[in-house]
């Protein structure tokens, strides 16, 4: 899975956290092996018109059944422990935002929800947004300013329990930490900015929730009145809502302001949404969508061949499903796949007793085979697939240099001579030892196929390094033990939109989504002054400085960019969008 905000899908989804890259993006492309219109087209929705989004008339259809990787958990996909891909694929369609994007990650302006957003003054900064009138939610109360307020309270970080923790568990404060807020009036909210920050876009674009259902839960008359400054009592009876009551479902306290609204929820295996009454948008596509959770991607390819589903989102890459939808063209089923914005990678713990020492994570890069790896796991998807060579950059983004081609060779022999020459000896199990200190680690994963592979293949190029990697499957390892940093390595993807400030939060020291406990002067200070520029093209050089600070630590290995990867029949365009999936724009869905 991959993790948002910048989802780890935990692609772990956002003012934001990790989302991704700059706003031309990574992706669109692609080819489709059958269809009405080629993938190309596909990625661009019938509502787009310029810069702006607007609801087309669409004809109603009866259910449609939609597979995806792994189950939906959370209302609240903003919370730390919460935040992850496979929730923001149907959050997408119940939660609306300020902005979209489309197939080509372009940002798109949400005109069904937005009259406007606008920066209003350039120094200090100041932007305003502008809610259309009129919008509700499905229980019928207004989305309005109140909803704002209550994501930039709870998003940035400044309300401080007496002993200096936070009330408010969010995953990420990128953004929301520079700003004081307030509402105008009901559909005007204003942010004023400590600092420069280029990608406001970002902001109130997902996670933005019923501050009236807050406000009745926790007894708070009016959220807008809450400070950081106000009765403790009142601060942590509505963190105490907002962190932890919307797991799991409760149609009463979980409404929905966009197209579909959730009825129905099976823990670990599917949810279904239904059309919205009060949606303020064109109404159409299908009545139901019913979203099933199914890890094994082959048997995801085997439900739609047979039928019980009508669309397959693959988060998850998998040569051996790829090559089984593509035979299937003459079923009338279209294979997709393009560029994603999420990329896999190795997380290395800064508090594991081996890993803590630099020349054992410069040791364990070195033995890496990444081409190995991308050559029998994604060339099937993608036949030019490389090994990535950067954590902020994605190989089309300007700006990107491969800073890892040298710091991870798959070379064995290098392996061993960097930890020869920081002292550590070859024991006669074969595996360097140091002050009792064994180059031994375990990987953490979740249960998805190439992930194992991944693992085993790995376990065998390092083996010849003299290092033991030791294989820790657990299907619920993004849960919770990635965000609580419970491993050792760990590996999952990270998943996000077209923003590289949303990475801030993932290796900046102390950072509320920097789990492996990275901590580089370089990386704080560069990226710092990237956020605050007042253009992406003057912010380039910080990206990239800190981009090669955070290498020269040996913290994260990127992979490989993933391909995201999908099929569907009997409808007449389908298109994964990298960050929100494959459901999207499921209200302009029309069977065939």
């Amino acid at each position: 899975m991959s993790r948002t905000k910048a989802l780890p899908v935990i692609a772990l989804l956002s003012g934001a956290a990790l989302v991704l890259s700059a706003c031309s993006g990574s992706g669109g492309g692609g080819d489709a092996t059958s269809g009405d219109g080629s993938i190309a087209e596909m990625a661009v929705p019938r509502g787009e018109s310029g810069d702006t989004y607007t609801a087309p008339e669409t004809k109603e259809s009866d259910l449609i059944e939609v597979s995806q990787d792994k189950p939906f958990t959370t209302y609240n996909n903003a919370t730390a422990d919460g935040n992850n891909s496979y929730n923001t694929y149907a959050l997408a369609l119940i939660q609306v935002g300020a902005y979209k994007l489309d197939g080509n990650n372009k940002v798109i302006l949400n005109k069904d929800v937005m009259e406007s957003v606008e920066v209003t003054n350039a120094d200090p900064q100041e932007v305003t947004w502008k809610l259309k009138s009129g919008v509700k939610w499905s229980d019928g109360e207004a989305w309005d300013c109140d909803d704002f307020y209550m994501q930039w309270f709870t998003s940035s970080g400044k309300v401080k329990k007496p002993d200096g923790s936070p009330y408010f568990l969010s995953a990420s404060s990128n953004g929301y930490e520079l700003i004081d807020g307030s509402c105008k009036d009901d559909q005007t909210f204003v942010g004023k900015f400590s600092d420069k920050y280029p990608d406001y876009q970002d902001l109130f674009s997902a996670d933005v929730l019923p501050a009236h259902i807050v406000e009745k839960q926790a007894n708070v008359p009016d959220i807008t009145k809450l400070t950081a400054t106000s009765d403790a009592a009142q601060l942590a009876a509505v963190a105490e809502f907002w962190n932890t009551k919307w797991n799991g479902f409760d149609k009463a306290i979980q409404p929905g302001s966009g197209p579909y609204v959730m009825t129905e929820f099976v823990a670990n295996q599917s949810v279904t949404l239904e059309r919205n009454p009060n949606w303020v948008g064109k109404k159409g596509g299908p009545k139901k969508i019913f979203i099933k959770a199914i890890p094994d991607p082959v048997a995801q390819a085997q439900a739609l061949e047979n039928n019980e589903v009508k669309v397959n989102g693959l988060t998850q890459p998998d040569v051996n499903a790829a090559t089984r939808l593509k035979g299937l063209a003459s079923q009338g089923i279209t294979f997709g796949a393009a560029p994603g914005l999420s990329f896999e990678h190795l997380d290395l713990n800064f508090k594991h007793p081996a890993l803590k020492q630099k020349e054992v994570r410069q040791a364990f890069f070195q033995c890496v085979k990444r081409q190995d790896i991308a050559d029998k796991l994604i060339a099937e998807i993608q036949s030019d697939v490389k090994p990535l060579g950067s954590l902020i950059f994605f190989p089309s983004d300007e700006g990107y240099k491969d800073l890892y081609a040298d710091k991870s060779k798959g070379s064995a022999d290098e392996a061993k001579k960097v930890l020869s020459g920081a002292g550590w000896t070859q024991g006669a199990d074969g595996i360097f030892a140091k002050d009792g200190v064994k180059a031994s680690f375990k990987i953490s994963h979740t249960d998805i196929p190439r992930r194992k592979q991944t693992v085993e293949l790995i376990q065998g190029h390092c083996k010849e390094a003299g290092i033991e990697v030791i294989d820790d499957t657990d299907p619920n390892f993004l849960d919770k033990r990635v965000s609580d940093g419970d491993y050792e390595v760990a590996l999952f993807a990270w998943s996000g939109g077209p923003y590289k400030s949303s990475k801030k939060s993932i290796y900046e020291t102390g950072g509320g989504q920097n789990w492996q406990g990275v901590s580089s002067k370089g990386y704080d200070e560069n990226f710092k002054k990237a956020v605050s520029q007042t253009s992406i093209s003057d912010a380039l050089k910080y990206y990239q400085e800190a981009d090669k600070a955070l290498a020269d630590e040996y913290a994260s290995l990127p992979l490989f960019q993933m391909p995201n990867m999908w099929a569907f029949k009997g409808i007449d365009r389908v298109y994964f969008q990298s960050q929100y999936g494959v459901a999207t724009y499921a209200n302009e869905w029309q069977l065939k």
